[in-house]
C-alpha cells in the first residue's frame, strides 16, 4: 500500500476504540428514538469524552439545539447523519503529502520524546519504497545515541541507507552531509529525523529552525514537508503539543500515531477546528506497513460503523 491510497479496513481497525467510546453508545442511544434535551447532553459527553475539542463540540451542540428546538431534527438517525456530516465538515478536504519536481522530496518530522516519531518515520520510509520510490534517512537526533541506532536498525530492515553522525554532533551538519548524499544518489525522498524536543526547549526548537535553513541553502523551496508527529492516545495533550509547536516552526502536516490504541481519536477534529493543520498520516498499528494516509469521510465513517 502506498502513501496515496486508503485501506478502509485498517483505518476501522484503527478507529475500534474511538468507535466504542463515542460512535457505537451514540448508535445505541440514538438509533429508532426522539431526539430531547437529555439526548443532546448525552451527545455532547460522548464528543468530549472523545477529545473532539470543547470548540468543536460547543458549535455542534449549540446547532443541535437550536434545529431540534425548530423542529428541524427530531429522531436520532437524523442526528446521527448529522453529527457525521459536522465532523466531516471540520475536518475537510483530504491532504496528501508534498510533491514537487525537484529531487530530493524532502520531508522533514519533528516532535517531542516518546510519540513514536523514529518509528513513524520508518513507517513513511516504507510506504514510499513500496510506491517504488527511493529514500534515504537522516538520523539528525545525534542528542540521543539510541535514536540513531534504532533508526540505523530500521533502515537495515527496509533496505534504506541512513546518513549518520557522531553522537553529539551538529544536527545541522549531518542534515546537510544527508542532503549532499542525497543529489549525488539521485534519490527521491530525503526523510529527517529530527531530536525529540519539547516545546520548552528553545535551544532545541532554535535548531529546528538551523536545519530548515540548512536544508533551504540546497533547495531553496526544501524542506517541501514539515511533519509534526501526535500520540493520539495523549488526547488534548497531543493538541497543546500542536499548538505549540505551530508557533514555533512552520508545521504543514501532522502524523497522528497510535490511533489504534487510543479512545481519543476525536482529536483530529480539535487539531482541524482549532488550528487548521491537515492530519495528513495515521499510525494503525505497530508494523511498518501500519500507515495511512488521512482520509476525513473515511474516518468519520470508521468512528461510527
Amino acid at each position: 500500500m502506498g502513501l496515496f491510497s486508503t485501506t478502509m479496513n485498517a483505518l476501522k481497525r484503527g478507529l475500534s476504540r474511538t468507535r466504542e467510546t463515542m460512535g457505537s453508545p451514540l448508535n445505541r442511544l440514538l438509533k429508532g428514538q426522539r431526539i430531547d434535551a437529555d439526548a443532546i447532553d448525552a451527545i455532547e459527553a460522548c464528543l468530549l469524552q472523545a477529545d473532539v475539542g470543547t470548540r468543536a463540540t460547543d458549535e455542534i451542540i449549540a446547532t443541535m439545539r437550536s434545529d431540534a428546538a425548530a423542529g428541524k431534527m427530531d429522531r436520532g438517525e437524523e442526528a446521527i447523519d448529522f453529527l457525521q456530516t459536522q465532523l466531516a465538515e471540520r475536518l475537510g478536504e483530504q491532504t496528501p503529502l508534498a510533491t514537487t519536481n525537484e529531487r530530493p522530496l524532502v520531508i522533514l518530522v519533528a516532535g517531542v520524546n516518546g510519540v513514536g516519531k523514529t518509528t513513524s518515520v520508518a513507517k513513511i520510509a516504507h510506504a514510499l519504497r513500496a510506491e517504488g520510490r527511493s529514500v534515504l534517512l537522516a538520523a539528525a537526533d545525534t542528542f540521543r545515541a539510541g535514536a540513531v541506532e534504532q533508526l540505523v536498525i530500521w533502515g537495515d530492515r527496509l533496505g534504506v541507507d541512513v546518513v549518520r553522525g557522531t553522537t553529539g554532533a551538529d544536527p545541522a551538519a549531518v542534515v546537510w552531509d544527508a542532503m549532499d548524499a542525497a543529489l549525488a544518489r539521485d534519490v527521491d525522498v530525503l526523510l529527517v529525523d529530527t531530536a525529540g524536543r519539547m516545546h520548552t526547549e528553545q535551544g532545541l526548537m532554535r535548531q529546528l529552525t538551523k536545519i530548515g535553513d540548512v536544508l533551504a541553502k540546497r533547495i531553496p523551496s526544501a524542506p517541501h514537508e514539515v511533519l509534526l508527529v501526535l500520540d493520539a492516545t495523549q488526547g488534548q495533550n497531543a493538541f497543546v503539543q500542536a499548538h505549540h509547536f505551530t508557533e514555533a516552526i512552520d508545521v504543514s502536516g501532522i502524523f497522528l500515531a497510535k490511533l489504534d490504541g487510543t479512545a481519543k481519536g476525536g482529536i483530529v477534529v480539535a487539531i482541524a477546528t482549532e488550528l487548521g493543520i491537515p492530519v495528513k498520516l495515521v499510525g494503525v498499528g505497530e508494523r511498518p506497513e501500519d500507515v495511512e494516509p488521512f482520509d476525513p469521510p473515511a474516518f468519520v465513517a470508521g468512528m461510527f460503523e
